[in-house]
């Protein structure tokens, strides 16, 4: 598929911001993350993934160790820098990120008295996109958040910030707990905070064909969710699992995994939804 066929244009526009978010660990929310801007960028668009988990996962996964991490996700909240200020390029072309600290643990508390405390992530990258314009430099065309596994204000900043939430679910027995409390978190900040906001998708991950209750867990998801589920079914794959270890994105490990390949045809049905709600 030629890069032309799937870009979209900006016409100097704002980013499109998704929000990765789910309150159960372990779905496979960072490893999305990391791996869906590393394809995004390999097909011609330019990415940020915002780290805005405390454990910084996503900065480790894309080798980004912690004594680089001078300016953080936790300043750019607390209003000690910008945005632009804490973006780092990794060695994927065209992805950055602005990498996070567990400093960002105790965010919550500093700013939780604050009157724009919810809209601190979303005044942060109007500012970098502003800042990108008026030097005349390329900006971003999606930025990306991973958001800690928990419904709090990191989370509700991201979404407040966002215009649509992907979610990640583990092919497991509980794939479905919790997904309520997620959808109705989203329909309280559209409502209360982000009028267009919405779910951009659902992504399945850790899928093992030979198992079963995978199988189960795939049509259960469909039928509650119906065509915000993608058609991509992220594999479980021991080099998915093993390139974060290696601070690398598996399409940088191992291009020709299952993994791999199945994030790409992520990145491109993401673009492709894209283009389906530019043109409504």
């Amino acid at each position: 598929m030629a890069i032309d066929s799937i870009r979209l244009s900006r016409d100097g526009g704002l980013p499109r911001v998704l929000a990765l978010a789910n309150q159960k660990g372990g779905v496979g929310k960072t490893t999305t993350a990391i791996n869906l801007g590393t394809a995004l960028a390999a097909i011609g668009e330019r990415v940020l993934i915002v780290d805005l988990d405390p454990q910084g996962n996503a900065s480790t996964g894309l080798g980004i160790d912690r004594k680089s991490r001078r300016v953080s996700t936790y300043d750019v909240m607390v209003g000690a820098h910008t945005l632009a200020e804490a973006v780092l390029e990794t060695a994927v072309p065209r992805l950055s990120v602005a990498p996070s600290t567990l400093d960002l643990l105790g965010v919550e508390l500093e700013i939780a008295s604050e009157r724009d405390r919810a809209f601190r992530l979303r005044n942060a990258i109007v500012k970098l996109h502003e800042a990108a314009r008026l030097s005349g430099e390329e900006g971003f065309s999606y930025i990306l958040v991973d958001c800690p596994p928990s419904l709090n204000l990191l989370t509700i900043n991201a979404m407040t910030a966002a215009d649509s939430v992907l979610v990640p679910l583990q092919c497991e027995f509980f794939a479905l707990e919790g997904l309520s409390q997620l959808l109705k978190t989203v329909e309280q900040v559209r409502a209360a905070l982000n009028p267009r906001l919405g779910i951009h998708g659902v992504v399945l991950t850790m899928f093992d064909p030979r198992n079963n209750l995978s199988n189960q867990v795939v049509e259960d998801v469909r039928q509650f969710m119906g065509d915000k589920v993608y058609d991509t079914i992220i594999p479980r794959n021991v080099r998915v699992s093993e390139a974060p270890s290696h601070g690398k994105p598996v399409l940088l490990y191992d291009l020709k995994c299952t993994g791999a390949q199945a994030y790409l045809r992520l990145a491109s049905e993401v673009i492709q939804r894209e283009r389906a709600l530019q043109a409504a």
